[in-house]
């Protein structure tokens, strides 16, 4: 009980000191004049499942350079060839709202939480919560960001591409909706492309790292990760390519490299007016019971759980 209350002050905590940075925080994202001149910026993202704030720093005199016309290929083959010299640091709080609010259902609401099940194997609250391990992380990226403009296209810079290195930490792991203390610690390699124009919104990424837990219950694990998300606000509702999404991750066991998660889940989403888009992610988490031991092991068979994440996409 004693973990939890530590773990809401800290959230709420958290939670403050992001909405008083935004506030505080003048941001002009994507600008081509801002990217010319500033060394030093804040990016903010604002979500129901994961909403951060970053500060932009380059490591050199110079700000975030504009690659100018070029394809995505063009810009992600540049950025792997100078990927291992850093070039640039984004310092990142985030936090994950509506998992938090499944801890704090669950801890204050227990009644409720369990009216939530809809059947013997699926809980609707932990189905919306599902797939996010921790509640808050910080992390630190290390390497090189280009803005570019796609031939063909004028005005503002909105796209921009990531290759470097990412190294996050925290202290509390999220299993079925209970706030486990870990002081945890992740290191990856990503590449990450994000395109935003009037008409359009695209981002991808691909990750590669490992995940170091304090608790001895909790499995050290190294993943591989591909993500996709589009919205194309000219085409049909009913287009799946072009407004649609979907996440891969795979997880093994850092000491024998057996397979110990696999989270895979679709996105549909629905355009709205060139503003926001309604989308529903479907999916699933497959765990081996081999990812914990212990007290925190519930049993001995493998784990199925069901994704269901509605949300508005801005």
């Amino acid at each position: 009980m004693s973990i939890l209350a530590d773990f809401n002050t800290f959230s709420l905590s958290l939670l403050m000191s992001l909405l008083v940075i935004l506030q505080m925080t003048s941001i002009t994202a994507g600008a081509e004049e801002a990217e010319k001149t500033e060394t030093v910026s804040f990016e903010y993202e604002l979500d129901a499942y994961y909403s951060n704030v970053g500060l932009y720093v380059s490591l050199t005199d110079k700000p975030i350079a504009f690659a100018g016309e070029k394809s995505e290929f063009q810009i992600y083959r540049d950025l792997f060839y100078s990927s291992y010299v850093p070039r640039f640091a984004v310092v990142e709080a985030s936090v994950n709202p509506l998992p938090c609010l499944g801890l704090f259902i669950k801890n204050n609401y227990e009644d409720f939480y369990d009216d939530a099940e809809a059947s013997s194997d699926i809980n609707l609250i932990q189905a919306v919560t599902a797939g996010f391990e921790e509640p808050y992380a910080f992390s630190i990226f290390l390497g090189n960001v280009i803005s570019f403009r796609k031939p063909g296209e004028t005005g503002l810079v909105p796209n921009k591409g990531y290759m470097g290195y990412l190294i996050s930490a925290g202290n509390y792991h999220i299993k079925d909706n209970d706030a486990i203390s870990d002081n945890w610690l992740e290191l990856e390699w990503k590449i990450k492309g994000d395109r935003k124009v009037e008409k359009q919104r695209l981002s991808w990424s691909f990750r590669v790292g490992g995940k170091m837990h304090g608790n001895q219950y909790i499995t050290d694990v190294f993943y591989v990760s591909l993500r996709r998300s589009r919205i194309d606000y000219e085409a049909s509702w009913l287009s799946l390519m072009q407004n649609s999404g979907f996440e891969f991750t795979l997880k093994f066991d850092a000491a024998e490299m057996n397979l110990v998660q696999n989270t895979f889940f679709v996105s549909k989403k629905w355009p709205m007016q060139k503003v926001a888009a309604l989308t529903i992610d479907i999916g699933y988490i497959w765990e081996a019971n081999r990812k914990y031991s212990g007290y925190l092991r519930d049993d001995e068979k493998n784990d199925l759980s069901f994704i269901m994440r509605p949300n508005i996409e801005f």
